[in-house]
């Protein structure tokens, strides 16, 4: 240290730290330092991810207040769906009582005068209680529908919940068959900003690229490597977000925010336009 202007090794330490060039903390063990990346390739990448962390966030609580949402109406619904059974009153005792059981049908009276002998009044009783026995099973088969139609804002949440599932993100990325790009400058200039095509994904974070112009393979990590964005109208596969692992067709790109329209191309939600896509989410398919 005499050649330089700090007489110790601490010192240097110190200055590292106020000079905002590294991240410096003493501990018990010693001094732990840490490098601050300024290069703006770095920090654009790290604002993008503090971005959609946010925009993550936002969407569970959405879905969460969306669910809510749901059951409470549920629970609305089958408060008003409870009958109401009150004592039946009449203002007047002699006042007859009638049943229309069926349209079409004669009315019975309740009071009708006892008879020994089968009359009209009795027969039409018999055909009433018949049309009753018919009209009982079509309002058997109603019943199901009516528990279908319950069911499905049950089913409903359900896939919400699978949603919000697929909706977890991952901290790795790499799929095979997709076209990356390196971006590290240890490897040298033949290889800084070159592309090529992952052939194997080993441990999830690591891959086996093959370069596209001379055909060499590398083993890089992920943080050595950058997704492309091709040409609107190619293919590209989803690698994070809710619909990872899906194929689809690149629609248009927004340079502003970083973001790309696709449409999906396989899966159950084929022909399902997605906007607002983040760039590191996708990548052109080989």
């Amino acid at each position: 240290m005499n050649a330089t202007q700090w007489e110790t090794l601490t010192d240097f330490t110190k200055w590292l730290g106020r000079e905002g060039l590294c991240k410096v903390d003493e501990t018990p063990k010693g001094w732990y330092i840490q490098y601050i990346d300024r290069d703006p390739e770095t920090i654009r990448r790290q604002l993008e991810l503090e971005k959609k962390k946010k925009q993550d966030l936002d969407d569970e609580e959405k879905t969460a207040k969306f669910i809510e949402e749901q059951v409470r109406r549920g629970l609305e619904g089958k408060e008003q769906d409870t009958p109401v059974f009150t004592e039946l009153s009449r203002e007047n005792d002699e006042e007859k009582v009638t049943f229309n059981l069926n349209k079409g049908a004669c009315s019975s009276a309740a009071t009708s005068s006892k008879s020994s002998s089968l009359g009209p009044s009795a027969l039409k009783v018999i055909e009433t209680t018949a049309s009753v026995k018919r009209k009982t099973p079509s309002q058997s088969s109603a019943q199901p529908k009516e528990k279908k139609k319950k069911k499905s804002a049950l089913d409903e949440i359900m896939e919400i919940e699978e949603g919000k599932k697929r909706a977890a993100r991952t901290d790795y990325w790499l799929q095979p068959e997709i076209v990356v790009k390196i971006i590290t400058k240890k490897l040298g200039e033949k290889y800084h900003k070159k592309k090529g095509i992952v052939k194997e994904v080993i441990d999830k974070y690591t891959a086996v690229v093959k370069m596209i112009d001379s055909g060499d393979k590398l083993k890089l990590d992920q943080t050595h490597l950058e997704t492309v964005i091709p040409a609107p109208g190619k293919r590209i596969l989803v690698l994070n977000g809710g619909y990872r692992g899906n194929e689809g067709t690149l629609e248009s790109i927004n340079e502003k925010t970083f973001s790309a329209t696709i449409v999906i191309e396989t899966g159950p939600l084929k022909g399902r336009r997605v906007e607002g896509i983040q760039y590191e989410d996708i990548s052109k398919l080989a």
